[in-house]
């Protein structure tokens, strides 16, 4: 499985935003390689790669020692959380009824999608395991022969493989979280809502 240059991208910002924390000299260091970042070293190759910069300052992020750490664990993980601001995330028009706003972490795929009323996902099935929460709105979701009706606050858990379809019948906002992440949409797939007619 090849790497993404997102993931590579994160991971580079994860060290550069520890480096960042240990003086002036060093933090001009980060800005610079911020800079080298933004110029197309790690540029993904289109419009769902990218994503919005993470926050990372004051006042959202600050230094709390001594908190969040475990001994063995912290001292041998080289990964920083990282914060973003969802809306601040691109959109990307994925059909006449369907925007998506998506990150990428190292082991998961979170998805905002924004769908008018009668936006569909047509029948199809993934390795991944998605867990649906509507956050607003409604939608009808088929599978295995059932119909599950989905309304705000109503959290769906479908495992790998299972093949679901799903129809808004309401303007609907949807979380989507993707476990492992979606590789296919990394590598430039299409989300199978683009297909729908």
């Amino acid at each position: 499985m090849r790497v993404s240059r997102h993931l590579k991208c994160a991971s580079i910002g994860g060290l550069i935003d520890r480096v960042c924390r240990c003086g002036p000299v060093l933090r001009r260091f980060h800005w610079l390689c911020v800079g080298v970042l933004a110029l197309g070293l790690s540029a993904p190759a289109h419009a769902a790669e990218r994503s919005a910069p993470s926050l990372s300052e004051p006042p959202v992020v600050v230094d709390a020692p001594g908190r969040g750490i475990v001994g063995a664990a912290s001292a041998h993980s080289a990964i920083l959380p990282t914060l973003y601001a969802l809306d601040a995330q691109p959109i990307e028009q994925v059909s006449p009824l369907v925007q998506r706003q998506m990150l990428h972490g190292t082991q998961s795929t979170f998805v905002k999608w924004t769908v008018k009323k009668g936006g569909v996902f047509p029948l199809h099935h993934h390795a991944n395991e998605q867990i649906t929460w509507i956050a607003q709105g409604r939608c009808e979701v088929y599978s295995q022969g059932k119909k599950f009706t989905m309304t705000t606050g109503t959290v769906l858990v479908i495992p790998p493989n299972t093949p679901h379809e799903f129809v808004c019948t309401e303007d609907t906002i949807d979380i989507d979280f993707f476990s492992p992440q979606r590789q296919d949409w990394i590598d430039g797939a299409p989300s199978v809502a683009a297909t729908s007619k």
